[in-house]
Order: structure tokens, then C-alpha cells, then sequence
């Protein structure tokens, strides 16, 4: 798919990797319709200009992210339809399944990073491949959208402590295919990015000594992803019409211990 003149929703769009994957697809010539639930957000669609519009939204709430999708459709003028979306949104939970006195973990704690990190992730999927069914077939694949959510490396490596984080992030790379078998005669692709440990805004709630580590541990380059490496992979899966149904590691060769 080519991105000029075509419309994106991003998830997560105030900082980080939404931020970051903002900026590149303006730069390729997209439309871009940015949700987040901070104010940032707003400041982030002044600084990239006409092309950029900025939603509020919770990403677990229906009526919430309806009203974004529907915004994003019309975002784009005599080109209207929402053609891709890259889902970023999401929370960090950490808790042990037994503390060192022996009481159970925090049920609600659990719930709710399922509910943001899954439960939303499926949320803005469901809205936004209703809206790309709707688009009119382009090129001579027919493609009418992309969808790219974001999982984690701790769907696969999740350290002690993260149970409710590995298993939200699992849970969205175990939708990956099955969707992606789903929407294929929409002609609506599905791609899931894993990345490993990034200079996000949730990085920078560790400890100097945790982050260092970190970056000792990534085999090459031996340092903490950037963010705009992931907006040139989510670029990359957009103008690709071969990668579908897929989840990628971009971490480095890292395996967490």
C-alpha cells in the first residue's frame, strides 16, 4: 500500500512509538489521525501540520474509539477511508503472582493491563477493519487496509513479575493469524511488531542501573531500540503487500533471561 494520501489511525500516539511512527508517515505523505488519552497529543498534531488530527480516546471504550474511526474515514476529504492502523497504546503491569509474604497477586491489577493491552487492542481492530471493509479495492491486489498492533518480546521471554504484561501481549500475537485468515477476502492484511526494549516513556520509569543492563543484554547493536526503528518497520509492513498474518521481533537478537 502507498502511503500518500492515504489516511492511518494511531493508537498510543502522544510519545514513544506512536509518536515516532506519526512523524515518519506524515513525512511518506499520509493523513494521520492521532489518539491518545494524554494532552500531548495535541501538541504532537500542531507540530506535524494540516495532515495530522488529534483524538482523545480510550482505547477499551466502543463508543470511544468509534467515534475516532469515524473521524479518521472522513479525515482524508475527497479521499475518505480509513486505510491503515498502527495500534500502539498499551501499559507496563508488574506483580508477582505471590508477594514475599505469600499474598496473592492483585486481580484487578491483572485485569486491567489484559483489558488495555488485549481487550483494547481487539477493540480498535474490530472498529477499524468495519470501517476498511468499506474502502474501495486498490491496486491490482485489492488490498483495502492494514491493521499493525504491537506485541512484545515478553510474549515469548516474559521475566518473573510479568505474567498479566507476557500474557496481554501473547494474547495479541495469538490474534495475529487468525484475523489475518479472517480478513484476507476483505483484502485486509494483519501484522503484529514485537519489540524488544526501546527508549520509550515506560523505559525511562526504571532504574538507571535496569535500563543499563538492558542494553548490555541486546546482542547487536548493543543498545535500546529507538523509536523511530519501529516507525520504519510499521512503514515498511505498509508498503508490503506480502507480509500478512505475521508477528516480528525487532529487538536486537535479544532473549530475555
Amino acid at each position: 500500500m502507498q502511503m500518500q494520501d492515504k489516511t492511518f489511525l494511531i493508537t498510543g500516539a502522544a510519545s514513544g512509538l506512536g509518536a515516532a511512527t506519526a512523524e515518519r508517515l506524515v513525512a511518506g505523505g499520509a493523513q494521520v489521525v492521532l489518539c491518545d488519552l494524554s494532552d500531548k497529543v495535541e501538541a504532537l498534531a500542531s507540530r506535524l501540520g494540516d495532515t495530522a488530527l488529534a483524538c482523545r480516546g480510550d482505547v477499551t471504550s466502543g463508543d470511544d474509539m468509534q467515534v475516532v474511526v469515524d473521524k479518521a474515514v472522513a479525515a482524508g476529504g475527497e479521499n475518505s477511508g480509513l486505510h491503515g492502523v498502527v495500534h500502539c497504546a498499551g501499559v507496563v503491569g508488574v506483580a508477582k503472582l505471590l508477594d514475599r509474604e505469600g499474598n496473592p497477586a492483585d486481580l484487578e491489577a491483572y485485569a486491567r493491563t489484559v483489558q488495555i493491552n488485549l481487550v483494547g487492542t481487539f477493540n480498535v481492530m474490530r472498529l477499524a477493519a468495519a470501517a476498511m471493509v468499506r474502502n474501495s479495492p486498490q491496486g491490482g491486489d485489492g488490498e483495502r487496509g492494514v491493521i499493525i498492533t504491537t506485541a512484545s518480546i515478553a510474549a515469548f521471554d516474559g521475566q518473573v513479575g510479568q505474567a498479566a504484561y507476557s500474557a496481554s501481549k501473547a494474547g495479541v500475537v495469538g490474534m495475529t493469524l487468525p484475523l489475518a485468515r479472517e480478513l484476507s477476502r476483505h483484502g485486509i492484511r494483519v501484522m503484529t511488531i514485537a519489540p524488544g526494549v526501546f527508549e520509550t516513556p515506560m523505559m525511562s520509569e526504571l532504574p538507571e542501573d535496569a535500563v543499563a543492563a538492558l542494553s548490555a543484554a541486546v546482542p547487536f547493536p548493543k543498545r535500546l531500540g529507538k523509536p523511530h526503528e519501529f516507525a520504519m518497520l510499521a512503514e515498511q509492513i505498509i508498503a508490503n503487500p506480502m507480509l500478512n498474518g505475521e508477528v516480528i521481533r525487532l529487538d536486537g537478537g535479544i532473549r530475555m533471561q
